[in-house]
């Protein structure tokens, strides 16, 4: 039971950006375990009045459960530096870069670490012509959770017709063919021994693994520990490791990959680095966490006990 004199902690969830319905999951999840943990909490839906409520509830903590842009890139990190608020994940820069794909694909390479050829090109060029040859893929170069994301097959006759709302410069990344794996990583991302690999899950789908399929229920099955050769499992771990470290990410981070198993482990690539992956108790990082021994509660617990400011 909680007492006066605990730590107040602030979940922030909701917030303008395209997963927000997720975030208010995450958010709803999260508080009601630290709730379990021990911790005073008060959840506010984070809007342009953030800094208001924040200094009218006078948080101790921020947990930050925020998905996609101004909560996951940067934006509001930074706003809590500046107030002065430990808070939960990453820091302004490692969010920044892992949210921005390019950025992260140059911190990616520097630490000789396998990803896609790719390019930035303006919609209006990829509504109107191949500008690499099909199959391809291609998505906004700065949200997460396969929010407008386009696969071009082989056989397409024609360029894809994005979505009107879709940002004018966009990713056009090579498409990988083969099955979907991810890894949770625990850690500081000094490059202590402290960061830690939680396990491989490998994830199942009857088709793309696209928006619906990651949160419509039903739309995809989880196998942990993924069922794949032992070398492809450790260069998951280590990939994630090193991409934690190489982006500066604190806390939790997930990092997701294809992997062709014709090629074995050649055909391992990282897709992108998840610095505030989804956080109810059966998304994936709180999976592994469970697999690995460490409840709901327990890992929220150890987030707002790991908060800080200058991360």
């Amino acid at each position: 039971m909680s007492s006066s004199t605990d730590p107040l902690v602030a979940v922030l969830m909701g917030g303008p950006s395209a997963e927000r319905e997720v975030s208010l999951s995450s958010g709803r999840e999260c508080a009601n375990a630290l709730r379990a943990a021990g911790f005073r909490v008060v959840e506010i839906d984070a809007g342009r009045d953030l800094p208001d409520r924040l200094r009218e509830c006078r948080a101790d903590i921020a947990f930050n459960a925020l998905h996609g842009r101004w909560g996951e890139d940067g934006v509001v990190q930074g706003l809590l530096e500046w107030l002065g608020i430990p808070y939960t994940h990453s820091g302004v820069l490692a969010s920044a870069l892992a949210m921005d794909k390019t950025c992260s694909k140059l911190a990616y390479r520097e630490a000789g670490l396998p990803v896609l050829p790719s390019g930035i090109f303006s919609a209006d060029e990829v509504r109107a012509r191949h500008v690499m040859d099909p199959p391809y893929v291609v998505k906004p170069n700065n949200e997460g959770s396969s929010v407008g994301v386009y696969l071009v097959h082989e056989e397409a006759n024609g360029p894809p017709q994005l979505d009107p709302d879709m940002p004018s410069l966009v990713m056009v990344e090579r498409f990988a063919p083969g099955r979907e794996l991810t890894t949770a990583v625990l850690g500081a991302g000094v490059g202590g021994p402290e960061d830690r690999a939680l396990t491989v899950t490998d994830i199942v789908t009857d088709g793309w693994y696209d928006y619906d399929a990651k949160y419509r229920p039903g739309g995809s099955r989880h196998i942990l520990p993924a069922e794949i050769p032992q070398t492809v499992f450790d260069a998951c771990l280590d990939y994630a490791v090193r991409a934690h470290r190489a982006l500066g990410c604190r806390g939790v981070s997930r990092t997701d990959f294809r992997w062709d198993p014709d090629r074995g482990r050649d055909g391992l690539i990282i897709l992108e680095t998840n610095t505030q992956p989804g956080m109810t108790p059966t998304s994936l990082a709180p999976e592994q966490a469970a697999h690995a021994g460490i409840d709901f509660p327990t890992l929220c617990r150890w987030m707002v006990e790991d908060a800080s400011c200058g991360r």
